[in-house]
């Protein structure tokens, strides 16, 4: 089972989705609360302040884990875990998405989202 973190950062009440120009088939197009992989020996929250710098070059603050969800793709289990963050600062750069978008909670579900992000945004159009 791989260990994926992912990043719900707000913005004037919107959500920070981003839609994937690079990896897995699976995902390759879909939009996602971005993250990636987390490093052997590396914690959760260092692992998706980590990912968000590589990524979008923005520097972020993990404050709390949300909720996870285990998702079978064809060729691997992934445990998707959603932390809460804060933005703190830097301006995007696209490395692994083609583009952005901040969407009200209500809106999540209307993204072609990954598998994986499906129950995720669930959750938090229903708590959040």
């Amino acid at each position: 089972m791989i260990k994926v973190v992912a990043a719900l950062i707000e913005n004037n009440n919107k959500i920070l989705l981003a839609k994937r120009s690079t990896g897995d088939i699976n995902v390759f197009g879909k939009w996602e609360f971005p993250g990636g992989k987390v490093e052997q020996n590396e914690n959760e929250f260092d692992a998706i302040e980590r990912e968000i710098k590589e990524e979008f070059e923005l520097t972020i603050k993990a404050r709390k884990f949300i909720t996870n969800n285990v998702c079978e793709y064809p060729t691997k289990i992934v445990d998707l875990r959603l932390y809460k963050c804060d933005y703190i600062s830097g301006k995007f750069n696209l490395h692994d998405h083609s583009e952005y978008q901040w969407v009200n909670k209500e809106e999540l579900l209307k993204y072609d989202l990954a598998p994986a992000d499906i129950p995720l945004a669930e959750y938090v159009k229903k708590v959040k």
